[in-house]
C-alpha cells in the first residue's frame, strides 16, 4: 500500500516538475494553451499546480506519519525483544545455577583430591624412607641389644670367674695365713 502511495506521489511530483519547467522556460517557446504571451501561468494551471503541490505535501505528510508509526512500532518491538532477551538471560542463569552447584561441588572435590594426591606422593616417599630408616634403626638396635646381652652374659661369666678367682685367692690367702701362723708358733 505504501509503494502505491509513493508511486502516486512521485507521479504528481513529476507532473508538478514538468509544469514548473514549462513556466520557467523561455517566453518565446510555443506550448499548449497553458502559457500566455508573457510566460505567466494561467489561473487554471496555477490552481492545478497548487492542488498538486498540496496533494504532494499531504502525501508526504501521510508518508512521514506512517513512517513515524512504523518507527514507533519498531521501537516497541525492540523494547519487547530487549525485555524478552533479559528474561531469557535470567532463565539461562537459573538453569545454569541448577546444574552448577553439583558441578561446582564435584569440581571442588576433584581439586581437593588432586591437591591431596600431590601432598600424598612426597609424604609416601618420606614414609617409605622413614620406614626404611626405622627398619635399619630397629635392626641396629636389635644387633646392639644382642651384643649387650652377650656382653652381659660374658660379664656374668667373668663375674663368676672373678668370684671364683677371689674365692680361690681368699682360700689361698687363708692357707698362707695359716702357714705363717704355724711358722710363728714353731
Amino acid at each position: 500500500m505504501q509503494t502505491t502511495q509513493k508511486q502516486g506521489g512521485s507521479e504528481q511530483l513529476q507532473t508538478l516538475m514538468q509544469q514548473t519547467q514549462i513556466s520557467s522556460g523561455p517566453p518565446q517557446q510555443q506550448m499548449s494553451g497553458s502559457l500566455s504571451f508573457n510566460g505567466a501561468l494561467s489561473k487554471e494551471d496555477e490552481e492545478m499546480s497548487k492542488s498538486a503541490l498540496t496533494t504532494f505535501r499531504a502525501k508526504e505528510e501521510e508518508i512521514e506519519k506512517k513512517k513515524m508509526e512504523v518507527k514507533e512500532k519498531v521501537q516497541l518491538q525492540l523494547g519487547r525483544i530487549e525485555e524478552e532477551t533479559r528474561r531469557l538471560a535470567n532463565i539461562r542463569e537459573e538453569l545454569e545455577s541448577l546444574a552448577d552447584p553439583m558441578k561446582k561441588e564435584v569440581s571442588l572435590v576433584r581439586k581437593k583430591i588432586d591437591s591431596i594426591n600431590k601432598e600424598l606422593k612426597p609424604l609416601g616417599q618420606t614414609c617409605q624412607k622413614k620406614e626404611k630408616e626405622y627398619k635399619d634403626a630397629l635392626e641396629a638396635f636389635n644387633d646392639k641389644n644382642k651384643e649387650k646381652v652377650q656382653l652381659i652374659s660374658r660379664l656374668m661369666e667373668v663375674d663368676q670367674l672373678v668370684s671364683e678367682s677371689e674365692r680361690l685367692r681368699m682360700k689361698k690367702l687363708e692357707e698362707l695365713s695359716k702357714c705363717i701362723e704355724t711358722f710363728r708358733r714353731d
